[in-house]
């Protein structure tokens, strides 16, 4: 059974995200392991760490991908906010190892004006800073595609691939490809060739063996807009059949596919609709 699931909510502790991707039919999630737009973090106590294991258990939802808070920037040229990042940051490897979580999925950075180069020394300065005060872990750094807006790194495979030339320890960075951002940053997937094309261009550039989930999100606007607006499944500008390309990609059966799509009310029934879209796209062999 191919790898399927949704953002969840951690509201009233990590392991109700469990809870919601089990109502809604999941078999893996992502969850933020702290509020995403706050620096601090409540620390996790043993009883919400051992509700969480047996949850997990229970439901058989596996892997669990986690989310990084969008305050962090890995590639800022402030010294001072650089070091927040940082520190931040490695709190939240320490949160997904003792959740045993494998994946951290981040936003490289932004450069802020100081040019790519820079923000992509710094970013990869960064990771090998983190990689090497959790040396014993074994968690990954998932480094998620962007779309290009503004002064965002990676919306170029090429820019990724130069992040992960710079780590030493490359066994624990790896690629989240998110379909709107891609598509925003002008890799199209809409049809079998464009499709092919991009994804051999991955491969090359990246190679399909660094890939360790896939965001599912439909885009609100066109091919290399540079704008990340996601939507539903089939009703942006991808549309239904850059996902059935997807879904019946035996490539990516085991890699989770996690949709990120709005969630402005009735939450649940808006990830269940889109969860019921991809399914459908499966072709029964």
């Amino acid at each position: 059974m191919s790898l399927l699931g949704a953002h969840m909510s951690i509201s009233g502790g990590v392991f109700n995200s469990l809870l919601e991707g089990e109502q809604v039919g999941c078999n893996t999630v992502q969850i933020f392991t702290k509020s995403s737009n706050q620096w601090q973090a409540k620390t996790l106590s043993a009883n919400e760490i051992d509700r969480f294991y047996k949850e997990q258990e229970r439901t058989k939802i596996n892997p669990v991908v986690a989310h990084n808070s969008y305050l962090i920037n890995l590639g800022s040229p402030d010294r001072g906010l650089l070091e927040k990042s940082r520190e931040s940051m490695l709190i939240e490897l320490g949160r997904c190892g003792r959740l045993s979580i494998p994946y951290l999925v981040i936003h490289p950075g932004s450069h802020l004006g100081d040019g790519e180069k820079k923000g992509i020394k710094r970013i990869a300065d960064s990771i090998n800073w983190l990689l090497g005060k959790t040396a014993k872990d074994e968690v990954k750094i998932g480094l998620e595609t962007t779309a290009g807006q503004g002064s965002n790194i990676g919306y170029r495979f090429e820019q990724l691939a130069e992040i992960m030339g710079l780590i030493e320890d490359k066994k624990r960075v790896g690629i989240c490809y998110d379909t709107c951002h891609t598509f925003a940053a002008g890799y199209d997937i809409r049809n079998k060739e464009s499709y092919e094309k991009t994804w051999k261009e991955f491969d090359r550039i990246l190679g399909t063996k660094n890939l360790l989930a896939i965001h599912m999100n439909d885009s609100k606007k066109g091919l290399g807009s540079k704008i990340d607006r996601h939507e539903h499944i089939g009703k942006g500008e991808i549309g239904l059949a850059g996902f059935k390309l997807i879904m019946n990609d035996q490539r990516w059966e085991n890699v989770p596919k996690i949709l990120e799509t709005p969630k402005k009310e009735d939450k649940l029934k808006l990830d269940k609709m889109n969860l019921a879209t991809l399914r459908r796209l499966i072709v029964k062999k």
